[in-house]
């Protein structure tokens, strides 16, 4: 020890600001790049164990620690191993997930989540969270699409930068992920994307660069499939020439674990900081297994040979000191907070308003206080924090649907109804339940439509889980229906009782062929900690629905722009596990593809339903700015998301019929009016010319329509530019 204190007394005097909680500057990078030797810059390119990679401490530079997210602080796991390291101290509060949080279309909700969640990461010595994921909802079967904002790349590019904005204000680090193009599960580490360049920047990239330029994320994370034949986490084109040199991203983009994949395009292609390479030293026998790593010694011996300088060394490890300087040696953001009622009550609000109400026949909701009502479904009881993934979670507590339910309501019962997964474990941690069931399919359908005949109203929760092939990392979903034969029980629930409210958990659209049949539907989401207390909230009219869909339910997939093998699940080469994936639907994903083709899907994009109704008044335009009146007609307060849609019917090339432009939450009392204004700008009206490269507007008429969904619009008015 005594060794160590002239060092660490060396360290406080050449670098004050460590001392001071100061900002760094970039002379003060530039004076600590110049001290490392080689071996010290290389160490700090890629990791030393899961989820940390070495500082310097000669020079007081400290370690970089990550940490999953984006919906809760994943649990401490072993230095190198993915199983738990046995904390008692790790239990987190679980948030929404993001599909949640973009049927929230609350920029000031997507704030207090970035910012609840930052805090706990700081409590935890975390540096940089590995989120939000702003990917692009192609398909419903999408494995990973409930840790994105949905199918627009403006709803998601907004919500992401007060998110990200939320999570840096505490001093950590958003990892932006996974850029780019990372739309399914299936076959993630070798699927090779071809897409036109107009498709990529209208679609794919515009959530990315805002999260870049208007979020000044300090990460950003590659992804693992291949564009352009080249591994996305060392990709020449999507981080050299678009992240750095188009967009001027100055953090560190870091791999996701097990991204890279070769050392000399690792050094050349833009990565800054190599995580999760499989070189496990416990099973391919590596005395030191990260000394393997691509940018290890295999970068080394390269720069020892001469083949390759020093120049994007230095370049790496000056983004990664920044990222340090603006994280771990940043000491003006004080200690943050964990699973605190603060917390608890964010994540619960975050819930209730992501509650999208999808249908209400005759006003069935919200049920009245002495109803006696039954719910049934597996979904009612199983904890959905553990499995998924990554974003696997282990927590303080969870409120299931019925625990929440019971709270709310004197006269409540349950019935199982179904039995799909019985298993509560993952990644080491357990949920503790045991959900095993020894009746017949056919006994638990007959005991649960039993009690319906007998109910006022039935709450049937099911929908998806968190298991293999539903909502989940690694994989796709295998089919849109629902799993577990809910189908046919919920037909049956329907028949004997005329007032069935289902309560559908998932993070992606799911088709619903009993839809007529049922009063009334809530899209319910994998709502964390606080998950029965946000929807008892809804059920009860405490809090009155305001969400809407940030992605469109198609009637059935084959409805939708994605149809072929060649577009989904792509093509094999012969005599190669590359699978060439063809985005041949362009620009026409979502809700762009049924308004232009026609095809009505069975709920739109925006779409969500109130406790009360709002009147639109004439929208009209005048100097760059569309306005209008919004009143609440009902008798009761309420939030309405105002949405702006604009067309372009004179346009020299082919356009969507409308595209999302504007949207504005407002929360009216019952009489109540506001007036919503939405500036145009040249960026609104824009095309990408992949040809010259450079957004275009074109001189001529545009339609601003504006209305409360994709296919609700209530006033449209006519503009020239």
């Amino acid at each position: 020890m005594k060794k160590l204190i002239p060092l660490i007394l060396f360290a406080v005097l050449l670098f004050p600001s460590c001392r001071q909680g100061a900002k760094y500057s970039e002379k003060w990078i530039e004076e600590t790049l110049s001290q490392m030797t080689i071996d010290e810059k290389v160490a700090m390119v890629h990791a030393q164990s899961k989820f940390s990679s070495p500082g310097v401490p000669r020079l007081g530079i400290p370690e970089i620690w990550c940490t999953d997210g984006p919906h809760g602080i994943r649990p401490e796991v072993l230095w190198d191993e993915w199983e738990q390291a046995g904390w008692t101290s790790d239990s987190c509060t679980a948030y929404p997930a993001l599909t949640c949080l973009a049927a929230t279309w609350d920029r000031d909700l997507a704030r207090l989540y970035g910012e609840s969640i930052g805090e706990e990461a700081r409590y935890r010595g975390k540096d940089v969270l590995l989120a939000p994921g702003v990917n692009i909802c192609r398909t419903p079967l999408g494995g990973r699409n409930f840790e994105y904002f949905g199918e627009d790349p403006y709803l998601a590019g907004k919500l992401a930068v007060d998110y990200i904005q939320g999570v840096q204000s505490k001093g950590v680090a958003t990892c932006v992920k996974h850029y780019a193009l990372n739309n399914t599960e299936l076959n993630r580490h070798n699927v090779n994307i071809h897409i036109d360049d107009r498709a990529l920047y209208e679609i794919y990239l515009p959530a990315f660069k805002a999260a870049v330029q208007e979020g000044k994320a300090w990460s950003v994370m590659g992804a693992y499939n291949l564009y352009k034949d080249q591994h996305a986490c060392h990709n020449s084109i999507l981080l050299n020439d678009i992240l750095k040199e188009e967009w001027g991203f100055d953090g560190a983009v870091i791999s996701d674990w097990g991204g890279v994949h070769d050392t000399d395009e690792a050094i050349k292609n833009g990565l800054d900081l190599e995580f999760g390479t499989w070189t496990d030293g416990l099973t391919m026998g590596k005395t030191n297994s990260y000394e393997s790593y691509y940018l290890a010694a295999p970068y080394k011996e390269l720069i020892a040979k001469g083949e390759v300088g020093t120049k994007e060394l230095d370049e790496k490890v000056r983004r990664v000191l920044r990222l340090i300087t603006r994280t771990a040696m940043a000491d003006e953001y004080g200690h943050g907070r964990f699973t605190c009622p603060e917390h608890y009550a964010a994540a619960r609000k975050i819930g209730a308003e992501g509650i999208v109400l999808l249908k209400n026949e005759g006003g069935l909701l919200p049920i009245k206080e002495d109803a006696k009502i039954l719910v049934v479904g597996e979904n009612a009881v199983k904890m959905m924090t553990v499995g998924g993934g990554s974003s696997s979670l282990k927590v303080q507590r969870e409120i299931s649907p019925l625990e929440g339910i019971r709270e709310r309501f004197a006269n409540v019962e349950y019935e199982r109804g179904y039995v799909g997964d019985v298993t509560g474990f993952y990644n080491g941690v357990s949920s503790g339940q045991d959900l095993s069931d020894e009746r017949s399919p056919e006994q638990l359908i007959a005991d649960a439509v039993a009690k319906a005949a007998q109910a006022d109203v039935v709450v049937f929760v099911g929908g998806l889980n968190k298991s293999k092939y539903q909502d989940c990392e690694g994989v796709d979903r295998i089919q849109y229906g629902l799993p577990y034969g809910q189908d046919e029980l919920i037909e049956e629930l329907a028949c004997a009782n005329p007032n069935v409210v289902v309560v559908n958990i998932s993070g992606t659209p799911v088709a619903m062929p009993w839809e007529g049949r049922v009063s009334a539907i809530l899209q319910d989401w994998y709502l964390g900690s606080e998950a029965g207390r946000s929807l008892a909230d809804v059920l009860s009219g405490d809090v009155n629905p305001s969400g809407k869909l940030p992605f469109t339910f198609p009637v059935n997939l084959e409805d939708g722009p994605v149809t072929t093998p060649e577009q989904y699940p792509g093509i094999g080469r012969e005599n190669s596990r590359i699978i060439d994936l063809y985005y041949t639907e362009g620009i026409y994903v979502g809700y762009r593809w049924y308004d232009t083709q026609k095809v009505k899907p069975m709920f739109a994009f925006g779409h969500g339903l109130s406790y009360t109704e709002f009147e639109y008044s004439e929208a009209k335009y005048r100097n760059g700015k569309v306005s209008l009146s919004v009143k609440n007609v009902g008798d009761v307060a309420g939030a309405e998301v105002v949405q702006l849609y604009i067309s372009d019917p004179e346009c020299s090339v082919d356009r969507p019929e409308k595209e999302l432009k504007g949207f504005e939450k407002i929360f009216l009392a019952a009489g109540e009016s506001k007036r919503v204004e939405f500036v145009i700008t040249e960026e609104a009206l824009s095309y990408f010319d992949a040809d010259a490269h450079k957004w275009v507007a074109e001189k001529g008429s545009f339609i601003a329509h504006v209305g409360s969904a994709s296919d609700d619009i209530r006033t449209s008015v006519e503009f020239k530019y």
